[in-house]
């Protein structure tokens, strides 16, 4: 029997390799097809690509027999272009379709024994060349860099679970597809932007709908079976939101979900035990429904509390009715045994609490929450959120659970919505912050950006329209109107700075561009305020009903702690209606929402390094 071989952790301990069987599988997710793995022992000149395993361990026998115990040369460094011509092979070995020669024990040649290789062969060596240097190529035994006990990936500060929203069932693995592109986005601008930084952010895939059971097949038997496959995609897709707003698969769900993220995290810190220890951080990135889910687990909101705030509404409103003295009588014993039985349960909590530690929902404290695509405002405003007077995120996530909540949307998404005009109403007047271009000089930090208004417009189809708009109401007395779009499409922008691209985009019919299209000269926004004055009229409606600077910008008093909105910038030439469709799942390889991500993320860090001066973002 082979003896036991540990399996090796590989790619930031993200897989492992079972050397004995030559496989490669995941740690921390399920992958139904093993990943084959090849020993590189001989590999090819200038690629540095490994030969087949097969004719390696041959070549590699070989090897060992001649020249076991002959000393090679000092220097690592490979002259690759050495050149061998008058040296007879001292050896050589043939294989099924080539044959190698040994000129010293670092001088390998292999050669093709294909019939036109051998032709081509006996022409250069006419004409004076050698065989090496016409035909052959050169091997060499290890790696162009020798391995040392420094090449080990960054220390792990800051793990991020992705959770994923609907249509999993239907197209299982997305998850880790859509992880794995973000991941390797971020270690693009890892190395562009925070290569100076000793420690490294972990995306891992959070997959919670494939172990769940629901209704079994019960959804599938009572489908008709014309367009048949439509059906069964929205079956695997959309009917995830019905499940989760049913009283009976709700907790199913949010269990799932919960009991994935616990285990990933114990799993982690089990494999990276210093990771608590030196104060490691989790964040939380949720695309589409998983924000629902994922924000519900964090507050423990649950639809019965909803429940007993009906109930008790309906005994007030009963108390202020009029009622016979039987009835009142039968009321008020009602009342007494109802507070006589809310008194026994308090006492048995009371009891269980003292003799059992409840257990934490979660098993680590989140320090980001980023939503993308993100229905949780619709979810938040159907339960009653309604807007405050204080301009704290405590009004929908307290920072006791969660230090800081972003909203990330593309504005043409048409699943996200705003999460700010639930804290303060006034905020659906204030464009949301737009994230920088990931290639952008010098951008401007969040922490410094001033909210500015976004001025209310009816599109004018003439200019007695135009005029008539001066004189609507002002946004307290009326519904806050159509507001002009934050990202204006190629021909509401100021035709005059970019005429040429938008008779281009007009005459090849809407060509699109890349969905987060960059302009390297100027921004949406600055096109807009060029030549917007003279060939549009726009008209602010009425006056804003708080107060503001001259400038356009919020007095202090009435701005949010902490801005929540973040906006993905519209291509400047790109179509609205394709762009609703794909914008939606859009998210996972863009690198404005990479560096967007990981600017958080690695703040403190940098404050402490080369920023101790900045504000609180």
């Amino acid at each position: 029997e082979r003896p036991a071989v540990e399996p090796v952790c590989v790619r930031s301990g993200l897989y492992e390799v079972d050397v004995a069987n030559s496989e490669c599988y995941p740690v921390y997710w399920n992958q139904t097809e093993k990943i084959p793995v090849m020993r590189g022992q001989w590999f090819i000149d200038g690629t540095w690509q490994p030969l087949e395993e097969e004719e390696s361990n041959l070549i590699e026998q070989e090897h060992l027999t001649r020249f076991r115990g002959q000393q090679l040369q000092e220097s690592f460094d490979m002259e690759v272009s050495k050149p061998v011509d008058g040296k007879e092979a001292i050896h050589s070995l043939k294989l099924s379709r080539n044959h190698v020669d040994w000129h010293s024990v670092d001088e390998v040649y292999l050669y093709s024994d294909a019939t036109t290789s051998k032709i081509a062969r006996t022409v250069t060596q006419k004409l004076g060349f050698s065989k090496a240097s016409s035909s052959g190529t050169r091997l060499h035994r290890g790696y162009v860099e020798e391995a040392t006990l420094e090449d080990k990936p960054p220390q792990t500060s800051h793990i991020v679970f992705v959770v994923h929203g609907i249509g999993q069932k239907m197209d299982q693995g997305r998850i880790i597809k859509n992880t794995a592109m973000m991941r390797d986005t971020a270690r693009k601008i890892e190395e562009k932007y925070f290569s100076n930084l000793a420690t490294h952010v972990e995306f891992l895939p959070v997959e919670w709908r494939s172990k769940l059971t629901l209704d079994g097949d019960t959804v599938d038997s009572i489908t008709p079976d014309k367009v048949r496959g439509l059906r069964d995609m929205l079956n695997s897709s959309a009917m995830d939101i019905m499940y989760y707003t049913s009283p009976l698969y709700r907790d199913e769900l949010v269990k799932g979900l919960q009991q994935e993220l616990n285990r990933l995290y114990t799993l982690f810190c089990s494999r990276n035990p210093e990771f608590e220890e030196k104060g490691g951080k989790v964040s939380i990135v949720s695309h589409s429904l998983g924000c629902v889910i994922t924000y519900d687990i964090m507050t423990g909101w649950n639809p019965v509390r909803l429940y007993e705030q009906l109930l008790q509404k309906e005994e007030e409103e009963l108390e202020d009715s009029w009622m016979s003295y039987e009835e009142q009588r039968l009321l008020e014993e009602l009342y007494l045994t109802k507070q006589r039985l809310r008194e026994i349960e308090e006492r048995l909590q009371d009891l269980k609490a003292s003799t059992i530690s409840k257990t934490p929902v979660l098993k680590f404290k989140v320090e980001n929450f980023f939503c993308m695509g993100s229905p949780l405002a619709v979810f938040l405003a159907l339960r009653g959120i309604r807007p405050g007077n204080s301009g704290s995120q405590d009004h929908i996530l307290p920072r006791t659970i969660c230090n800081r909540l972003l909203n990330i949307f593309h504005p043409t998404d048409p699943v996200a919505y705003r999460l700010e005009p639930l804290i303060l109403k006034h905020y659906s007047n204030i464009s949301p912050v737009q994230i920088h271009w990931y290639n952008t000089a010098n951008p401007l930090p969040y922490e410094h950006m001033k909210p500015s208004f976004l001025n209310p417009t009816k599109e004018p189809t003439s200019a007695t329209d135009g005029e008539s708009a001066s004189a609507a109401p002002s946004p307290t007395t009326s519904p806050v109107m159509v507001r002009r779009h934050y990202g204006e499409s190629i021909t509401n922008i100021g035709k005059a700075s970019i005429l040429g691209a938008a008779s281009i985009g007009k005459g090849l019919g809407g060509m699109l561009f890349s969905r987060f299209g960059r302009s390297s000269t100027q921004t949406p926004e600055a096109g807009k305020d060029g030549a917007e004055g003279d060939d549009k009229k726009t008209t602010t409606v009425g006056t804003p009903p708080f107060s503001h600077s001259s400038s356009g910008f919020l007095e202090p008093a009435l701005e949010l702690e902490h801005r929540i909105d973040f906006e993905l910038r519209e291509g400047l030439v790109e179509s609205r209606y394709w762009s609703a469709v794909t914008s939606h799942t859009a998210y996972w390889s863009s690198l404005d929402i990479a560096l967007f991500l990981l600017t958080f993320m690695y703040k403190h860090d940098r404050d402490e390094t080369d920023k101790p001066n900045l504000d609180t973002v």
